[in-house]
């Protein structure tokens, strides 16, 4: 990699309008690189480009699609370390995690490289007789692409590779603050020989450039995740054209603890569904909601456990917890807990800034107890190595509060009793239920999204992507006669 890093449009590397600085959270003295930032003339031009691309692609021959997506994940997979040592300088993440985020990502490839050959139709015989119905998918066109920070390969994979295996020309735009790792797999993609035009990078600011694209009429379909309230603002842009979105957006997601679980495993869930990846994810279970029996044992060793996690530098052996991506990320949730204090909830652990060897956006990772779901940081998306803890009676209780939210991404229950398990199951309102695991981690060959103000339009992932990114097709044949 050099040191400049451009955009990709109709099959060639060019200069944004501008660049921008990319810095190792972890220390922020090193310098990733300069990063193309692309202009409303580079957006018509990518839009153009993928227009034009659209037949050719989508009549590419299934055995030579499938080749070309069964390359880049196996590339994916066999530069995992070298690619995830990148993520996570960038990005922040122990560098393990960054390494299971790209051969993640290589997976989504080889499933969707697979799906490419399964494309099948259906066909049935008409009311009116001699009438024969075919019944067959085919891409919606155009795919905008919008991605976010905290997974920039995995996330995109489950996106891109879905998009092209259906036959879509796609248009990328990723999050500003990992670009390295979005230029790496576009230029991964572009190297598997997918034609000029029929996959593009357009790096740029989500204001200009995001909104741009969901509000093109040249873009038939655009799907984004990140917060809910941009999230509804490409919804809006999408709208005015009635273009088709899929939105993966904010979370709150409830982990019960009953008085029956295990609550080791109790506690190592919580750890890791609240405090992975610096608790920068929409998975993570930031409302740990208690019975009030095993209360005070299961805050005495989360508490030991959270005081046990290494925090520090990305790329050191051993880190467990590393920074956070950006300064400003950092203020925000500070001013959490800050807020948290201030509403009368009691910091077991953590709570601040860290000052470590390197200057970087370092916080302990922190636990809140006496809270309740009335408080603001119960209510919304923190983003942050932080979790609060809630008392309940009864099981009934814990439903009740999980529910009172306006997001439904996942849920989580631990208990060893099969009837309340088998309740929790249908009645907690989330698009995805754990039982007895962390609420982090999702399969990619099964369909994932949310309810409420967590998702909007078909689900991602598995053989449900095909809702997304193909349109139906319904054709009657009057074959006549034989001869």
């Amino acid at each position: 990699m050099t040191d400049n890093y451009k955009n990709l449009i109709d099959g060639r590397w060019q200069e944004g309008a501008s660049t921008i600085e990319n810095r190792n959270p972890s220390d922020v003295s090193d310098l990733i690189g300069h990063f193309a930032q692309a202009d409303d003339a580079q957006l018509e031009a990518a839009v153009s480009a993928a227009r034009q691309a659209m037949p050719a692609w989508r009549n590419v021959g299934l055995e030579q699609r499938q080749s070309m997506l069964e390359r880049i994940g196996r590339e994916l997979m066999d530069r995992a370390e070298e690619l995830g040592t990148l993520l996570s300088r960038e990005e922040g993440k122990p560098v393990a995690e960054g390494k299971g985020e790209v051969y993640r990502a290589g997976q989504f490839f080889t499933y969707y490289a697979a799906e490419v050959l399964r494309q099948l139709g259906e066909n049935a015989d008409s009311v009116r007789p001699g009438v024969e119905i075919d019944v067959r998918r085919e891409p919606m066109g155009v795919v905008a692409v919008i991605s976010p920070w905290n997974f920039p390969t995995a996330t995109a994979s489950w996106k891109i590779a879905p998009a092209l295996a259906y036959g879509n020309t796609v248009i990328w735009k990723p999050a500003n603050q990992t670009p390295a790792s979005a230029w790496a797999l576009a230029d991964i993609i572009m190297r598997a020989g997918v034609p000029q035009g029929a996959f593009q990078l357009l790096m740029g600011r989500g204001a200009q450039i995001g909104n741009g694209l969901a509000a093109h009429s040249g873009v038939d379909a655009v799907t984004f995740t990140g917060s809910y309230a941009v999230g509804r603002q490409v919804a809006m842009a999408a709208s005015a054209n009635l273009t088709k979105y899929q939105l993966e957006l904010g979370s709150k997601n409830a982990l019960l603890v009953m008085d029956d679980a295990d609550i080791d495993l109790a506690v190592a869930a919580a750890v890791a569904g609240a405090y992975s990846g610096s608790g920068q994810k929409c998975t993570a279970s930031s409302r740990l909601l208690v019975h009030d029996p095993v209360h005070d044992q299961f805050v005495d060793k989360l508490s030991a456990a959270i005081g046990a996690l290494k925090v520090g530098h990305a790329l050191e052996e051993g880190t467990q917890i590393g920074p956070i991506i950006s300064g400003e990320q950092l203020q925000s949730n500070l001013d959490w807990i800050a807020r948290a204090k201030n509403s009368g909830a009691q910091i077991v652990t953590g709570g601040g800034a860290m000052e470590m060897a390197h200057e970087g956006h370092y916080m302990a990772p922190s636990l809140l107890v006496g809270t309740s779901n009335d408080a603001d940081f119960n209510r919304e998306e923190m983003f942050a190595p932080v979790a609060a803890v809630q008392r309940i009676g009864s099981y009934d209780e814990g439903l009740h509060i999980a529910n009172d939210t306006e997001y439904g991404l996942v849920a989580g229950i631990f208990t060893n009793a099969l009837a309340r398990a088998t309740h929790f199951r249908r009645h907690v309102e989330t698009g995805c239920v754990t039982v007895n695991l962390p609420t982090a981690g999702t399969d990619y060959h099964v369909p994932f999204g949310g309810r409420k103000n967590s998702s909007s339009g078909p689900r991602e992932q598995g053989r449900s992507a095909a809702e997304f990114y193909t349109q139906i097709k319904t054709a009657y044949i009057r074959a006549g006669e034989p001869v």
